[in-house]
This record gives structure tokens, C-alpha cells and sequence, in this order.
């Protein structure tokens, strides 16, 4: 078992679904309503990693941030290092590859939060901040949860974009799903059982925590 290409998939998670969190949540608030004409562009940007191969995103992503892209060398201007084959760089192509999977069931979350509860608070003298905050986010809260879920599982399973920005770095860039490759390319499949039954468990305990709070959420909704 790689338990130090496991901590760096769990490390990589955590800290993309803490992103995907801070600015996932505006962005799925707007996309809840708006009614702007342009909305369904910016939802099909936000849905584009789903049906995008994780191949093109990653290439795309990697000659963004090369060394003579102006993000690559604004990069390594200020801190002296770049942004491919790191944790940094790394971390920056989970978030968007993972953006859908936080915004999506955020947005479909805050767009069943009654409105007019939210222009009763607002008519009460509460701000909009502090609205949403005690009003919007606790109603929504088991999809926003859901989201986090899927946000931070998908991540810990990414392998096109991660082989794409971080190649095979130990310690620094090998996430468990390029160390199961790496052992059956190696003929070493008891290894790779392991660690895939590994994951396995964590894909069906992921799903059926899921699949709960979505059924929750809805008899919640139901009920009202």
C-alpha cells in the first residue's frame, strides 16, 4: 500500500474542495438567480470538465501555465519555481477539473431555497450577506454538502489530468491512482488490489453517503 501517494491524494482533495468552497458557492449563488441571457454560457463553461477528456483539459491547462505562458512566468517571477510537475500546479488543474461536481449540486441546492424567505429577511433590515448565511445556506445545506462530498471524491480519483500537470513525482505529484497504475505496470497486482479495493470502499461509502442526503434533502423539500 502507497501510503504516501494516498496522504497526497487526501492533501490534494482536502485543500481543492476548500477552494471549490470558497468560490464555488458565490458562483453557484448567481447561477441560482440570475437571469442574465448569458447564463447558459457560463454554465456550460462550468460543465465543460464532465465531457471534456481529462487528457484535452490537462493539456490545455499545462501549456497555460508553461514557462513561457504569462501565468507561468508571472509564476515563477515571483515565487522562482513553475507551476508544472508541482503540488501547486496540481492543485490548480483539480479545481477546475472539479468545479462542475461543487457547483452543479450547489446551484440546484440554493435555486430551491424559497425566495421568499430571503425577501422577508431582507424587508427585516437583515443584509444580504448575513441572509444568506442565516437563511439560504442552512436550507440548502444537505446538497451544499453533497457537493463537497462529490467534489472531494472525484478529486481523490482524478488520474488523466493529474498524469497531464504533475507526471510521476513521489512525494510530490504521484496521487493513488497514478501509484495503482504504476504497480500494474509493474506486474505487481497485489499491490494494486490493495490499494483499488482501497478506493473501491471509499467509492461506495462516497456514494451511499450521497445518495442519502440527496433522498433526505428531498423528503425535507417534500414536507414544506
Amino acid at each position: 500500500m502507497d501510503w504516501q501517494a494516498i496522504w497526497l491524494s487526501l492533501r490534494l482533495s482536502a485543500l481543492t474542495t476548500l477552494i471549490l468552497v470558497g468560490i464555488g458557492l458565490p458562483l453557484a449563488w448567481w447561477l441560482a438567480t440570475t437571469r442574465r441571457r448569458f447564463k447558459f454560457l457560463v454554465e456550460a463553461v462550468v460543465a465543460l470538465p464532465i465531457v471534456l477528456p481529462p487528457t484535452v483539459l490537462g493539456f490545455y491547462v499545462l501549456v497555460a501555465i508553461g514557462p513561457h505562458s504569462p501565468l507561468g512566468q508571472a509564476y515563477t517571477s515571483l515565487t522562482g519555481s513553475r507551476l508544472p510537475f508541482s503540488f501547486q500546479g496540481l492543485l490548480l488543474a483539480s479545481v477546475l477539473y472539479s468545479l462542475p461536481f461543487a457547483v452543479q449540486p450547489f446551484a440546484a441546492a440554493l435555486a430551491t431555497v424559497d425566495r421568499r424567505l430571503i425577501e422577508a429577511s431582507w424587508c427585516l433590515g437583515v443584509r444580504p450577506l448575513a441572509t444568506f448565511f442565516r437563511i439560504t445556506l442552512p436550507l440548502a445545506w444537505p446538497g451544499i454538502l453533497t457537493g463537497i462530498i462529490l467534489s472531494f471524491a472525484h478529486t481523490v480519483g482524478e488520474f488523466g489530468v493529474v498524469l497531464m500537470i504533475g507526471g510521476n513525482l513521489p512525494g510530490v505529484t504521484r496521487t493513488v491512482s497514478i501509484s495503482i497504475y504504476d504497480n500494474v505496470q509493474a506486474l505487481d497486482y497485489a499491490a494494486a488490489n490493495h490499494t483499488s479495493l482501497l478506493m473501491l470502499l471509499f467509492s461506495f461509502a462516497v456514494l451511499s453517503v450521497t445518495y442519502s442526503l440527496q433522498r433526505k434533502f428531498v423528503q425535507v423539500w417534500m414536507a414544506r
